[in-house]
């Protein structure tokens, strides 16, 4: 979840660290802090909260470091105080270190390591890091390597236990900067006599395209001369970096007051790369889509269980509903933190669909990890079918299963998922119409108004937030003081009301709830009064009258009504005391843009309110432990 960078090579080193902390603070915003070699000394500066507040005391400081390491936290052990913060050191002050993971093991290690004089100034478990580096520094036998401050740190990973990346440095080794990754991100960057770490490519963009994503069990010393990869039993690895594609001003504002809103706004681009990615196939093929997976994967499929957690899980939900209705095939979908320890039974010629769009998610990764080592060695129809929708195909996840459906939606720094969830819904769609072309379970003419119909979703959205930015900044004015909300939807709208629901509660602080909108009257109904307002998702179709009928009930116990509707006449006008207006679209397609007013709706509410829209309290972008 935290955020780790770090530099070795001939430009002063602070400045290069808070600029890669910058691009990483989504991963987390707790504490911060940066560690640096000068004069035979560790200098660390550590600071409570946002990143600013490091940068004021560095500012104080003047040091012309050619190596540190830098971090960005979001708490995991220990609460979010300064001496909790990154980088941790040895007892003597001469070994510094930053992690992003959980050590499982380190109640264990910090009781042997206290019994042997070491001291503890934190509660964190990265602390036993830097002792247990300096306790096998001190007891290497001499010559015994020709880089002893790697020989230490590889004794002192084998004895880890859990999912972490970590960078150190040592004041007695000025000249080497150690990473190491075990289940989580790690990415090394290749410059003009300058070495790069990092663990997302924002970090180190600005200064090189040359790549190297580190493998679990691996070890890298960088030095000014060059890097040296290794596995955790110290063999020598040969390695090639990689260049990427990337744009550093895709992750600057552009003129918009936060990043949310500009990745709200780019939904629109999001789907135009779906559709000309996915949407285009080979001639003479079975399909209209062509998402580059192989037939065998659908062969004699039977059954699909998705495993995700948060916006992926809504988006997960669409997927199903999108998935049986025409595709036939009956799906599941499952909290990846849960099934790890309640699994469904082996079924034969099954699919299992791993949703995350950092690619990074521990509980979905360890999920589908699971599911690959318990389906090994069994016959055939049993073996593990693994496929990852992700927008970081680069990712530990996309190592981890052998088919990838990339969700093109560009880097996203906003914490709350905007415009990665309507990728997901975009891959959703190609792998359900995929399917079912391939299984005939729907007509050419169907499939073809459905395509037609998603080709003309990026300007429905447009006109949408043309429509809705001024209409739901005014409406967010009245609700600056409201402490609950209720959503809801029914059939493949329910789960956009989870997803209003949970984006108004992660950037608004208020709280919300989702419900079906049958189901008010089996509890929820009791809530209702003046003070808890009601959204309503009303869409044309299939259980149009049942919504309005059930919006009904809440009108009727005094709730403010709020309708995404189309409709802005008739009946819908008389009951709803507030419309947000969508295009008309088929409802099948309505949740791609069904969902866009309410993340406005949360957005200004949460601007009105002078919140951290982009950075909101005690979350993180990316979720690397369980």
């Amino acid at each position: 979840m935290c955020g780790i960078v770090g530099y070795i090579g001939t430009q002063g080193a602070t400045d290069i660290l808070l600029a890669g902390l910058e691009k990483l603070e989504y991963r987390g915003y707790d504490s911060a802090g940066i560690a640096t070699i000068w004069e035979g000394e560790v200098n660390c500066v550590r600071a409570k909260g946002k990143l600013h507040n490091l940068r004021s005391k560095l500012e104080q400081i003047e040091t012309p470091a050619q190596i540190g390491i830098g971090h960005t936290r979001w708490a995991t052990h220990g609460k979010p105080e300064e001496y909790n913060a990154h980088p941790h050191l040895d007892t003597a002050k001469r070994v510094a270190v930053v992690q992003n993971g959980i050590i499982e093991n380190y109640r264990e290690l910090r009781e042997e390591l206290k019994a042997k004089g070491h001291i503890f100034i934190s509660e964190t478990d990265t602390e036993v890091i830097p002792h247990l580096i300096a306790e096998f520094l001190k007891n290497l036998p001499p010559s015994s390597s020709s880089s002893p401050f790697l020989e230490a740190i590889r004794q002192a990973v084998n004895h880890l236990r859990g999912a972490f990346a970590i960078a150190v440095i040592s004041a007695d080794y000025p000249d080497e900067l150690i990473v190491v990754r075990q289940q989580a991100p790690l990415v090394i960057g290749f410059g003009q006599g300058e070495f790069f770490c990092a663990s997302d490519t924002p970090a180190i963009v600005a200064y090189t395209r040359a790549v190297l994503p580190l493998e679990n069990g691996e070890i890298a010393r960088l030095t000014p001369l060059g890097v040296e990869i290794y596995n955790f039993a110290g063999d020598r690895l040969k390695k090639q970096p990689r260049l990427l594609n990337f744009n550093p001003t895709m992750v600057e504002k552009q003129g918009f007051k936060h990043f949310m809103l500009k990745e709200i706004h780019e939904q629109p681009g999001v789907v135009r790369a779906s559709l000309e990615a996915y949407f285009n196939p080979a001639e003479s093929t079975e399909s209209p889509i062509n998402l580059g997976l192989p037939g065998d994967l659908y062969n004699d499929l039977e059954q699909i269980q998705i495993l995700a957690c948060g916006t992926s899980w809504h988006a997960a939900l669409i997927g199903k509903y999108l998935l049986e209705q025409l595709a036939g095939i009956s799906t599941q979908v499952h909290y990846a933190s849960e099934y790890r320890y309640a699994p469904s039974p082996v079924t034969a010629n099954t699919l299992i669909v791993g949703v995350t769009q950092s690619g990074e998610t521990a509980d979905t990764l360890a999920a589908l990890t699971m599911e690959k080592e318990r389906r090994q060695g069994k016959e055939p129809k049993y073996q593990a079918r693994l496929l990852g929708i992700t927008n970081r195909p680069e990712s530990s996840l996309g190592h981890l299963v052998p088919h990838i459906i990339s969700t093109l939606a560009g880097i996203e720094i906003g914490v709350a998922a905007t415009k990665t969830f309507t990728a997901q819904l975009m891959a959703f769609y190609a792998l359900a119409l995929d399917l079912a072309a391939r299984r005939q379970t729907v007509s050419k003419d169907t499939l073809e108004k459905i395509i037609n119909g998603l080709r003309q979703i990026p300007k429905e959205i447009e006109a949408t937030l043309e429509s809705q930015e001024r209409l739901t900044e005014q409406l967010a004015h009245e609700f600056a003081e409201t402490k609950d909300f209720i959503f809801v939807g029914r059939g493949i709208n329910f789960p956009i009301a989870l997803e209003g629901a949970l984006k108004l509660k992660e950037v608004s602080y208020i709280h919300a709830e989702g419900y079906p909108a049958g189901e008010m009257k089996h509890g929820p109904i009791a809530l209702l009064d003046a003070k808890v307002p009601v959204v309503a998702i009303a869409i044309p179709g299939s259980v149009y009258e049942k919504v309005i009928s059930n919006a009904q009930e809440a009108k009727a116990r005094d709730s403010r009504l709020i309708g995404v509707t189309p409709v802005n006449d008739g009946e819908a006008a008389e009951i709803f005391n507030d419309l947000l207006p969508v295009s008309h679209v088929d409802e099948l397609l309505s949740p791609i843009l069904t969902v866009v007013p309410l993340q406005l709706l949360a957005y200004h509410i949460a601007a009105r309110r002078g919140l951290d829209v982009d950075q909101p309290r005690n979350l993180a972008k990316s979720v690397t432990v369980e």
